[in-house]
C-alpha cells in the first residue's frame, strides 16, 4: 500500500472551496493507496512524475517516483510516496503544471511542504 500525503496549503484550499464535498475529494485522493497507478501523467522532471486526478472541473496534481511506479507491481509499492501538491480548474491547468515543474527543477520534491 502506497503512502499518500497532501500538502497543508492544498488541504486548506480544498476545505475552503468545497466545504461539505471535501470528504469526497479526500477519499478520491486516498484511493491511490490501493491503486497508485491511477491518474493521468501530465509531465516529468528528472525521475519525478507529475500526475493529475479529476474531480468535476477541477484537477488535483500529485508527484511520485516515476521509476518505481513504472517498474514495480502494485503489491510491491508499499513504500511509494504520493504527494498531492496543487489544484487547478481547466482554465489554469497548464499554468499550474508549469509551476509544479519549475518548483521541482529548483527545489526538488522538498519544495512542496
Amino acid at each position: 500500500m502506497a503512502k499518500v500525503e497532501i500538502a497543508e496549503d492544498l488541504k486548506e484550499k480544498i476545505f475552503k472551496k468545497f466545504k461539505g464535498e471535501s470528504h469526497e475529494i479526500f477519499s478520491l485522493m486516498y484511493s491511490l493507496k490501493e491503486n497508485p497507478k491511477k491518474g493521468k501523467p501530465v509531465g516529468q522532471v528528472g525521475g519525478i512524475v507529475i500526475k493529475e486526478l479529476k474531480y468535476r472541473n477541477f484537477r488535483f496534481y500529485f508527484i511520485t517516483d516515476g521509476y518505481r511506479l513504472r517498474v514495480l507491481s502494485i503489491e510491491k509499492l508499499k513504500d511509494l510516496l504520493i504527494k498531492f501538491v496543487r489544484m487547478s480548474d481547466k482554465k489554469t491547468q497548464q499554468k499550474t503544471i508549469d509551476e509544479i515543474k519549475d518548483v521541482l527543477r529548483k527545489f526538488g520534491d522538498e519544495g512542496f511542504s
